[in-house]
Order: C-alpha cells, then structure tokens, then sequence
C-alpha cells in the first residue's frame, strides 16, 4: 500500500499525487502515441472514436458528475458545436481558428439557456434539458440555409500545417490530432477540477443549502458549469461531425444524449475515468453486438442495440452506482487492506440533508 503524506494544502491539489501516478500516466501517454504502428486503419479508426465520445463525456461529466445537474440535452450541444465549425471552415476561417470558437460559441449559448433552465431542480431539469434537444432537429431544418436542412452538410477538409487530414487517406493523421485535443481537454478538466471554481462545483453538488452557507453564488456557479460543459461537449460534437464526413438533422437526436447520460454512469460519475470507461463501452458495444448477431441470425432483433444498452443501464444504477471506475477502485482497495477488509466498507450512505430531500 502506497501512503501520501500531505504536509501543505498544494500537496492535496497537485496534479499527481506521486511519482507512480506520474510514471503510470506516462507509460499509457507512451503507448497512446505508438498504438498506431500496432494497429490498422480500422481499428485505429474506432479507437478515434472512443476519444471523441471520451471528449463529449468530459462535458456532460463536468456538469452531472461535478456539479450534480442532470441535463438530456447535450446532444443539442453537440450539433450546436458541429454546425458552427463546419460553417466556420466554410467561410475560410483556418481549422485551428474554427474549432476552439465553435466550444466557445457554444458555451456562451449554453450560459444563456443555462439561465432561465438552472430555476429548475432534478427531474424537471432533466425534461426541460430533454425538450431542447428534441426540438433541436427541427431548428436544423427550419435554418436549412446554413445547416442544409434534411440534406445535411459535408465536413469540410481539414488542413493542418499545410497537411490535409483525412480520416480513409492519413487516419493516423486524425487519431494524433484528436489525442492531443484529448490531452488538453482532459488537463485543462483536472486543472479546473484544482481550482477554487472546481470546488464549488463539488460544493454545490453535495449540498446547495449547505454551498450557499458558505458563501458560493449557486445560480452563478451553476450557470459557469453548464457553459463549461456545453463548450466541452459542443467541441466533441464538431468532432464527431467532422470525423463522420457527413451530418444532417438525424445525427445529433435526443439517443445521442441519452447514451452520453448512460456513459458516464456506466463509467463512474464524477470521475474523469470514468468518462474514457464509458466512452469504450458506448463505442466498442455496437460492433460486438454486429459481431455477435451476424454469427448468430436469430439473435437479429430490431431495437436490441438500444435494449442492451438499457439492460446494462439498469445493471449499473442497481448493483453498482460507481460505474466501471468505482468498482475498480473498491478492487485496489480491497487488496490493499487484504485481509483487514470489511464487507461493510462500501456501504452506500446518504448524502443530502433533510432540508434537500423534497427538491
């Protein structure tokens, strides 16, 4: 068992707690960057995958995982960040130059609708989140001169540095590019997570009576997060849509959002890895089940895609709310207290206060 010893309040925030998690993180950063000389183009194409559902969980994580808001209606955010970097690059405005303002445009709309919708708590949040997203495909269609409508879009070409990136010509090309958007995203997340903003999301999260005692603005601090998470996830949706090559009004539905909610439950909510957990889950379970059904045609169901994923939905709010990261943890310790483990150790206990159970 490995001790930390914290002697200072920068001690309890640095980046890694020691020089095994550094060391860990750095192998993995190592074999990251060298998977594409294991791997083919198809393969490496759904690894890419993975990292941009990672992307746009880092969003929604950021905002239910962190700051306990359940929000429906990413995958509006999603189209939102797609749309405005694709009608960026038209315009002539440099890849590099159009992506970042496509998570920012997107955030500042998201603070906007944030504004009014943060009023609502819990389930009714959720339904409200939930009706912008289904009304999303509509406003696409309605705004048919900038977004093309049903027809949809082509992704416009990517040039970096004078070199075009395609996802058939150059994939390796596209995984480095959206490995190092992962990165960035991913330390900018945790650095945040550090800062002073990022504990009063973790505030309000456990207790907004208690966060407001203590003096944190709730409406704003909620509305920072919500801006926050919609640019995250508004940057994984330009990606997905560029990745894609295509988009119309069908690609960013209502399901988009319901599995970015299943992945980070099915990941961990409130841990970053739970979000890469998750994202695997999402991505690499499609083809299984297409595996699975072509070697067994009377498995082919209509709707067994989405009833598998609500299966293990289920599964995972029933038997373990931690999600895949959390049951990982409790494994790490229950090996490292071995044999002074108790079976009690990970009782589930409450942890809202009288005054919030009828919110």
């Amino acid at each position: 068992m490995r001790f930390h010893f914290k002697t200072s309040y920068d001690h309890d925030i640095r980046l890694f707690p020691d020089w095994w998690n550094f060391s860990a993180y750095g192998a993995l950063l190592l074999a990251m960057v060298s998977l594409p000389l294991l791997l083919d183009s198809f393969f490496l194409s759904e690894v890419t995958n993975v990292m941009i559902w990672a992307v746009a969980g880092l969003g929604l994580m950021l905002l239910t995982g962190q700051t306990g808001q359940i929000s429906l209606g990413h995958s509006a955010f999603m189209a939102l960040g797609c749309y405005t970097c694709a009608i960026l690059m038209n315009a002539g405005v440099p890849f590099l130059l159009a992506f970042p303002l496509a998570g920012i445009i997107t955030g500042v709309v998201g603070a906007l609708i944030a504004v009014p919708a943060l009023r609502l708590h819990g389930v009714y949040l959720a339904i409200a989140t939930l009706a912008l997203a289904i009304i999303t495909e509509d406003i696409i269609v309605i705004l048919r001169q900038w977004t093309g409508g049903v027809n949809g879009m082509l992704a416009p070409d990517i040039v970096l540095f004078g070199v075009e990136v395609n996802r058939y010509v150059n994939p390796e090309y596209w995984y480095y590019m959206v490995l190092a958007i992962v990165i960035i995203v991913t330390l900018i997340y945790r650095n945040l997570l550090r800062s002073p903003l990022g504990r009063a999301f973790a505030a309000v999260r456990d207790s907004e009576v208690s966060a407001q005692a203590m003096g944190i603005n709730v409406a704003r601090t909620k509305t920072i997060a919500f801006g926050l998470s919609c640019a995250i996830t508004g940057l994984g949706g330009a990606l997905m849509g560029l990745f894609a090559g295509a988009f119309n009004n069908e690609t960013f539905t209502f399901l988009i959002a319901i599995q970015l909610l299943m992945m980070i439950v099915v990941g961990g909510m409130g841990f970053i890895h739970g979000a890469f957990l998750g994202a695997i889950v999402i991505a690499f379970l499609p083809q299984g089940l297409s595996i699975v059904t072509d070697s067994f045609r009377w498995m082919s169901v209509p709707g067994l895609e989405f009833g598998v994923f609500g299966a293990i939905l289920i599964f995972f709010i029933v038997f373990e709310p931690m999600g895949l990261y959390g049951r990982w943890l409790k494994i790490r310790t229950w090996f490292e207290l071995f044999p002074f483990a108790r079976r009690d150790m990970f009782r589930r206990q409450k942890s809202y206060l009288k005054t919030e159970r009828v919110r």
